[in-house]
């Protein structure tokens, strides 16, 4: 018996700017420092996990003995987005950034997408606010039934559309063609996005539960690849299977809301065994970070930090619980993008781990390290697992 191994990503949790945060206009940011600066965010459950430790919070400030080894990790995959941060804490590291278009797709891109889809042409094509650009383009969108294409600072293709003019099964089809025949090679941006909306002019409403990410196909050497092969279960919650083009895990359950995430955790708790569970909670930056509310990033985190408990007395004696995130998203930032962040690392119990303080780990791969260490399975990741001294 070897027991369980939890791996949970609070999406966009950065703890200060990595020394190469100029480099991607980041240049000192600190989601966790800041929000809590500007909230007095209290999270007692994390702070007696240790997360007050890993870098000085205002209002969670660090203590003797937590429970957790707890430290920080910096990204070594050039990018700062959740397929990149992800990938790399699975034991992949990409050498370059995923393309990303600030200035719209080029005209090959839109013209093959648009002859794929039987449409004339497109809206927008440029980098723009999900929600602003349904409320400014989405009146056009119903009187010509053109899609909404639109991109980020990340390496998104996101294609909007509304119900009433095209369901939600073709829209779906429509990103699929993009993702296999468009979006390849130089253009293989990380994830097409799909993106539907309902509601009238001056009250459109994107429908989050029915988004579908189409991500680009991870290379086949990854930590979930190799947990497969040895006959460990992997399951998903949440975005986790999308950014992994829906391979490599026994079962997936994707959700609405981190309530929702949450609940499955701990329904699943109770029903696995010698298994991997890789858990994302996305509100965090989907829902606030992106949207510039440090008030409702606070109180979302504080929503993770209340269920801490229940989560923590469902491990069993063998059992290993990560919490971490996979970038930055800086609420309090001028910018609505990612940021390029150490994300924290937390580690129970403590005492599985090589010292208490891991310190600042050179990879997020250091989780794939760790995971394979903890099911005893060989792996060639760039990384050192946390369970082994320095």
């Amino acid at each position: 018996m070897m027991g369980n191994c939890y791996l949970i990503v609070i999406d966009g949790l950065g703890v200060g700017a990595q020394e190469d945060a100029a480099d991607y206009g980041d240049e000192g940011e600190n989601t966790l420092g800041h929000l809590c600066e500007a909230t007095g965010c209290k999270l007692p459950n994390m702070q007696r996990m240790g997360l007050g430790n890993i870098v000085p919070l205002t209002s969670v400030p660090m203590i003797e003995d937590p429970i957790c080894a707890y430290g920080k990790m910096q990204e070594r995959s050039a990018g700062k987005d959740s397929t990149t941060g992800h990938w790399e804490l699975a034991g992949i590291q990409l050498g370059r950034p995923f393309p990303t278009y600030p200035e719209g797709f080029p005209k090959e891109v839109i013209n093959s997408f648009c002859g794929g889809i039987g449409k004339e042409k497109v809206l927008v094509n440029k980098p723009y606010s999900g929600t602003q650009v349904i409320n400014d383009y989405g009146e056009e969108h119903l009187d010509t039934t053109y899609p909404i294409v639109y991109t980020s600072a990340d390496s998104v293709f996101q294609v909007a559309a509304h119900v009433d003019v095209t369901p939600v099964d073709e829209l779906y089809d429509w990103c699929e063609f993009a993702r296999n025949q468009v979006l390849t090679e130089d253009h293989g941006v990380g994830r097409v996005i799909a993106r539907p909306f309902k509601g009238e002019a001056g009250s459109f409403e994107r429908i989050s539960e029915k988004r579908h990410d189409f991500s680009i196909s991870p290379p086949d050497y990854n930590l979930l690849g190799r947990l497969k092969e040895e006959g460990i279960n992997t399951y998903s919650i949440g975005k986790v299977v999308d950014l992994f083009a829906e391979e490599y895990f026994t079962q997936f359950r994707r959700t609405k809301h981190n309530a929702e995430g949450i609940s499955q955790l701990l329904s699943l708790m109770s029903a696995v065994s010698d298994s991997f569970v890789f858990v994302n909670l996305i509100d965090t930056d989907q829902m606030y970070g992106h949207r510039q509310d440090p008030s409702g990033y606070a109180e979302c985190l504080q929503e993770i930090d209340r269920a801490i408990p229940a989560i923590i007395s469902k491990l069993e004696e063998d059992d290993l619980l990560i919490i971490t995130s996979d970038h930055g998203n800086d609420p309090t930032s001028n910018s609505t993008d990612h940021s390029r962040e150490y994300v924290p690392v937390l580690l129970f119990p403590g005492s599985k781990a090589a010292q208490v303080n891991l310190g600042t780990r050179q990879t997020f791969s250091d989780v794939a390290c760790t995971v394979a260490s903890y099911f005893g399975i060989p792996a060639e990741f760039s990384g050192k697992s946390m369970l082994e001294k320095a």
